[in-house]
Parts: C-alpha cells; structure tokens; sequence
C-alpha cells in the first residue's frame, strides 16, 4: 500500500506483469503429461481399465473419477492426432506390411459389432528398419473400411484368408500359420500318423528353412529359398490337388484343404521377395495386447472413446515395438506437442531424444502445486510415480534386491521422493 501511495504521489505508473503461463497438455487441468502418460500407460499398456485405476487411487485417499480420466484420455488422443497421422504416412510408404482385424464391442454404436483394424510394418523386435503398429477403429468389418484406410497403397500386405482385403490396391500375401492350423484342427487328438500329417510335416520343413535363414539379407533369403523353399512348396501344392477330391466334404481335412488351395496363389509369393515373411504372425502379435486388454476392460462406451483408444493403443505399441519407454515416451510427446504441434519430426520414435525424467519437478512448481489441496493432491500423485519408475529402474538394471525394496519403501514417503527427483 505504501508504495502505490509513493507512486501516485511521484506520478509513477505502476504496471503489474505476468509471466505467460507455459504449454500443457490439457489447458486449465491439473494433469500433467506424467500423470496423463501414467494413466494410458495402465490402460493400454497394461490393461487396467479406468474404474480400477479410480479404486486403486482412492485407496490412497486421492480422488480422481472415471470420468475425468476419460475426458483426459480424449483430449490426449485428440492432441495426439497429428503424430498417428505422421506415422500413418510413414507405414504407407513402406514397401511390405501386415494386416488383421479383431472384434470390438461399442455400447452406443449402430451396430452390436465393432472392429479394430490393425496395420504395421518392422519387426516384433526392435532392429534398424522401420516398426509402426496402428489400429484403426470401425463399426464395420466391411473391406472398405481397409480401402479407406490404405488409401491406394500398392505394396505387398500380409493377411488372412478374409476376402475383404482383396479390395485393396495392394499385392496380398497369405499366411501359412493360418494354413497350419486348419490342418492342426483336421489332425485333432489322434496320436497315429494320419494324411493331415504329411501337409503339417511339409509345412515344418518350410518354417525350418525359415529359422535358418532369420538372419540372412532379402537377397540371401531370395536365393535360399528358391533352391529350398520352392520345391517343397511345389510338392505341398501337388499333395493338396491329389486329395482335393478324395476326402468327404464334411470332414475338417477336406476344409483344411480348400482353404489352402484357395490361399496357395497368395501364399507362394513369399518365395518372389526376400522382404517378405512365411506367414502374418507380426501381426497376430502386434493385435495381442488388444486382444489381451479388451478381457479387461471389455468394451468402449461410444465411438469416439474406441477412436481414442485406437490412437492411444498406436502410440504404446509403436513405442514397444521400438524399445523405448512407453511413460517416457508418450510423456514427452504429449508435453512438446503443446508446446510445438507442428513439429513433428524429432517425436518420430527412431528420431526421439527423451531427455531428463519427465517426472522431475522444478521447485518453483512444487511451490505452486502445494499451494492448494488440489496441488498437494497432485504432488502426491506424481510423488508415487517417481517411485514407482526407480524401481522399474533398479529392477530393469538388475539393481540389488536391498536396493530395489530401500527404492521401494519411499513410496510411503513422498516428501523424501521430491528431495531426491534428480
């Protein structure tokens, strides 16, 4: 008061100035990028649905609704947009990639079934190529649905025997695993030597070349395979036209082999290109952990939440598949998309450069934070998770056990957690 009456008195004007409050995520929201990060990483990494995380964090006195973490969950998906787009590009660009679908149930949606289509491309481990995983959600399981998806893409696509990929501009290649397990199915239970065997012996063969030559180049694998695959290829195909007519119909033998036939086009073109695989397993196990989390959480309430998980499901399994930390990585993605939502390049997860834990606070925020129940609510929060990730740390790191139980009594000590975030 003294110094306002001090400057009226001299004619000093006096101009209050504040700082420009810095980018978030979700504006005006006390979720951080580590806490919303926290949070799809439990749903989507590992299949802890929202209502779960809300009895687990009551349980400890904080109160955080299903509802706002799925707001929350939204509003990331829609921040995360752009960077499923830029990867899209990415995986359309690629010269072989893999396809599949799985059912999906959507409680407010025209039809009682949904799906989520599935497209991605790279190696189950990470290696020096390109690994994308996306899913993309639909109330059909109608081709156009991947038409609309590939947008004319030509290259070469691993699929199963569903015809409605056939409607794309792409170059189908079949699977024999799916083969394979007709013909596990023809052979059933009996323990003797029946014909099924003679096809699933020749089909061992083939996938023992395969192991062989895991670690060739594309051209070695060419060569190898025309000297060895090829023969035994055409030798499967001449046994399937032998027995085509002379088993009933009915019978699950005779099924196992029209739906060979049927593939075998398709299947045969594995032999053209060293790039391309034996079967579609990449992609049966990159839908896995959907398949896996969808026992958990067992449906999505609208369209717009199976959207929202189909992007946020694409951004964890991409980073999985290219070793990085599924926290780090969203967390940072989440913060510089705020921060810069046209600069997509350098969040590309070949090209990203996680920096310091995005759990570390400054104290200038820890100040802020305490300042209000709602901030020390907060804090606490993020106080569990900075925990939580030293001990992923110490276990990750083959820490000794004294060293990941001290790691793990600082859970009930937040404070202590803070005085040592750096």
């Amino acid at each position: 008061i003294q110094s306002r009456r001090h400057c009226e008195r001299e004619g000093i004007e006096s101009v209050v100035k504040t700082a420009l409050m810095p980018a978030t995520a979700i504006p005006k929201s006390i979720a951080t990028p580590s806490l919303l990060s926290q949070i799809i990483m439990c749903k989507y990494q590992f299949g802890l649905p929202l209502y779960r995380q809300e009895t687990m964090l009551g349980d400890i006195g904080i109160e955080l609704s299903r509802q706002t973490m799925s707001s929350w969950m939204l509003r990331c998906a829609d921040l995360l947009s752009p960077l499923y787009q830029r990867l899209k590009d990415v995986l359309l660009s690629q010269p072989v990639i893999h396809g599949d679908e799985t059912p999906l149930n959507v409680i407010n949606a025209d039809k009682a079934t949904s799906y989520m289509w599935l497209y991605c491309c790279g190696d189950d481990k990470p290696s020096k190529g390109t690994n994308i995983v996306l899913f993309d959600y639909h109330n059909s399981r109608a081709g156009q649905c991947a038409v609309d998806f590939l947008d004319g893409y030509e290259g070469y696509m691993h699929v199963d025997g569903y015809k409605a990929y056939e409607q794309t501009n792409a170059t189908l290649v079949a699977c024999l695993a799916h083969m394979r397990r007709k013909f596990i199915e023809a052979k059933g239970n009996n323990k003797k030597t029946v014909k099924a065997d003679v096809a699933l012996n020749l089909i061992r063969k083939l996938y023992g070349i395969e192991q062989a030559i895991k670690d060739k180049s594309h051209d070695e694998k060419f060569k190898i395979r025309q000297r060895k695959a090829k023969p035994i290829v055409d030798e499967l195909y001449q046994w399937l036209l032998k027995h085509k007519d002379k088993i009933p119909p009915k019978m699950a033998l005779s099924e196992a082999i029209t739906y060979a036939i049927n593939q075998f086009e398709k299947f045969r073109r594995y032999l053209d290109d060293g790039r391309l695989s034996i079967d579609n397993n990449r992609a049966e196990r990159a839908i896995k952990p959907f398949v896996i989390g969808r026992k958990n959480w067992l449906f999505s309430n609208t369209c717009n939440g199976a959207h929202a998980s189909a992007i946020l499901y694409s951004l964890v399994e991409t980073a999985k598949a290219n070793d990085l930390v599924v926290h780090d990585y969203i967390s940072t993605c989440l913060q510089r998309l705020a921060e810069q939502p046209d600069n997509l390049e350098p969040l590309l997860p070949w090209d990203i450069k996680l920096g310091v834990v995005s759990y570390t606070l400054t104290l200038i925020q820890m100040k802020v934070k305490i300042d209000s129940p709602m901030g020390r609510r907060q804090l606490f929060i993020e106080s569990q998770h900075i925990a939580l990730f030293r001990i992923y740390k110490a276990v990750k790191h083959d820490a000794p056990l004294g060293d990941i139980l001290s790691t793990s009594n600082k859970l009930s000590n937040p404070c202590h957690t803070f005085q040592n975030a750096n």
